[in-house]
């Protein structure tokens, strides 16, 4: 035993960080997937190298024949949530953690098996998850996701952030971050992501950031504060400092930062900062912030 000081949480925390990776495969829709973590379901799924998924309900099963009669009876062709952006076959759900507890629980356990997060959030009720899904005549098929408490004191727009694997590398990430910004633009604040950031996670977002401040700071030239630049962007004034820094394009001069500008610099650095993966039109976006949902 020897787990006598070690209160619950961090009991269950020390065993998910040092257990061995359980489920070995998943089936989604029309992908099988090869799992990356361990991901802590309930005890009597132990013993199944792969488990079958809903794509829709996100229910999981430990046979094909289960996941066959479910399907019958299942009547979701999408998440269960309000559609909140659609363009072209790309659509993004939000699903409150509250009014679809199962769902988010689902999500979450699916998730896990793709991050190497310490902890997963068991307690879905305080947060919203944005699903982002390829729409076609079967249904809307989940890529990817993100979440995002509903109240944040840090002034969080993101919690957990993943592209399903079978969807990585086509831009959908760099989608995900661009909206979690959209939303915070259309709450009148600020945001930032959850911290710690894997080392991934950072390589994303400075790559967001990199992309939206450099482009900015071309048209306007050097005559932008960061508080503007803040304003504009929906940006945490300190990620865009540690960007800006990076990046050695800001000086620190008679007590105020000054921003470098020299479009060649800014050009080297936008190339190597890469494409920016799919743009989000904010004209089709139809979304009301939590707080004001009422």
């Amino acid at each position: 035993q020897g787990h006598e000081e070690l209160d619950a949480a961090s009991l269950r925390e020390h065993e998910e960080f040092t257990k061995v990776k359980n489920i070995a495969k998943i089936e989604l829709g029309k992908y099988e997937i090869d799992t990356w973590y361990f991901s802590p379901f309930p005890p009597e799924y132990n013993d199944s190298a792969k488990l079958f998924f809903c794509e829709f309900c996100l229910n999981f099963m430990k046979r094909k024949e289960q996941l066959q009669r479910h399907m019958k009876k299942c009547d979701l062709k999408h998440p269960p949530g309000d559609e909140i952006y659609r363009c072209g076959t790309l659509s993004m759900f939000e699903v409150d953690g509250k009014k679809n507890k199962v769902y988010g629980q689902n999500l979450c356990y699916l998730a896990k098996l793709f991050l190497d997060h310490k902890t997963l959030y068991y307690d879905v009720d305080l947060f919203l998850f944005y699903i982002l899904c390829e729409c076609d005549d079967r249904g809307c098929h989940m890529v990817g996701y993100f979440s995002k408490e509903k109240h944040s004191e840090e002034a969080y727009n993101l919690a957990c952030i993943l592209t399903l694997p079978p969807y990585q590398r086509k831009g959908y990430g760099k989608f995900l971050i661009a909206f979690s910004y959209e939303l915070s633009k259309k709450e009148g604040k600020v945001g930032t992501p959850e911290r710690p950031l894997s080392d991934l996670g950072l390589l994303s977002y400075r790559g967001y950031w990199t992309r939206v401040l450099l482009e900015i700071l071309k048209k306007h030239k050097s005559n932008i504060s960061i508080k503007e630049l803040s304003d504009m962007t929906a940006i945490k004034a300190d990620d865009i400092l540690s960007t800006l820094q990076s990046l050695d394009l800001i000086q620190y001069r008679k007590g105020q930062h000054v921003i470098c500008a020299d479009p060649k610099v800014l050009d080297r650095h936008l190339k190597a900062a890469g494409r920016g993966g799919l743009d989000v039109d904010v004209s089709k976006l139809i979304w009301t912030p939590y707080k004001e949902q009422g």
